[in-house]
């Protein structure tokens, strides 16, 4: 199998560029980090281009031998966004749904990140979503990376199991939404419903908004719902992915009884 030692490897090079957000919004490809996210993608057929194994570490059999190189101690540790690492990283590719058809192909309920920056937050919102029946997943313009290491790794697999669109404007969002006729759900502080009272769609769109700011006055001023989370003592405010876990819940507890 193939050992690379030097970090002037082009395909080292290339592969270390993936590391930052321009590179892989360029080529549309990631780094894939962990032996089960790799068993996963490679059950579900995603497509994968390299991977690499740190020197000193046997494979597993089920890695395809012909995509696989030995990567030198140090040279791995540059690549890996771990502490602990299981000592294999594959360089995987995205995919690219229409957007046109994004909202009629999924079904259930769609989570909206809208300006979400935090990765550890939209991991989590990511993993979430799979859990409470989610079929999909909108990263707005502005919303934290989902392709970066931290939240590849924070979404633990459900990045590749949710059909997920990125990067789009909220005015693109709303035209998507009443084009398919879903109606839209947003976080807001006034002339907001009681999350636990209102009457939740089966199939709508819930937009979380950004961890200072919240959902934009484009969205607040476009949605069918306004929804907010009742609190008792002197909160003001849940962490956004608190929230987020909290209302997608709900609407799961909602429209299991219909």
């Amino acid at each position: 199998m193939k050992v690379i030692t030097s970090r002037d490897n082009n395909l080292y090079k290339q592969t270390a560029k993936l590391l930052r957000k321009k590179s892989r919004d360029e080529t549309g490809l990631y780094l894939l980090e962990g032996t089960k996210p790799l068993r996963d993608a490679l059950d579900m057929g995603i497509d994968i281009e390299e991977i690499f194994a740190r020197q000193g570490k046997e494979p597993e059999d089920w890695i395809p031998e012909d995509k696989c190189v030995f990567l030198d101690p140090k040279l791995f540790d540059r690549l890996s966004d771990t502490v602990h690492s299981q000592g294999i990283i594959a360089v995987a590719r995205r995919p690219q749904p229409d957007p046109e058809g994004f909202l009629s192909q999924v079904e259930g309920p769609v989570l909206v990140l809208d300006r979400v920056q935090d990765p550890g937050n939209a991991g989590t919102m990511i993993r979430t979503a799979e859990a409470a029946g989610f079929g999909g997943l909108i990263a707005l313009t502005g919303s934290a990376d989902l392709y970066s290491p931290k939240v590849v790794r924070s979404a633990a697999g459900s990045l590749l199991r949710l059909p997920v669109l990125t990067d789009i404007g909220a005015d693109r969002l709303i035209a998507l939404a009443r084009g398919c006729g879903r109606k839209l759900m947003v976080t807001a502080l006034e002339d907001a419903e009681d999350c636990f009272e209102a009457d939740l769609p089966l199939d709508g769109v819930l937009v979380i908004g950004n961890e200072g700011r919240g959902v934009c006055g484009e969205l607040i001023a476009a949605a069918d719902l306004r929804l907010t989370i009742p609190m008792e003592g002197r909160i003001e405010s849940l962490n956004a992915a608190v929230a987020a876990g909290i209302l997608m819940y709900q609407i799961n507890h909602r429209n299991r009884g219909r």
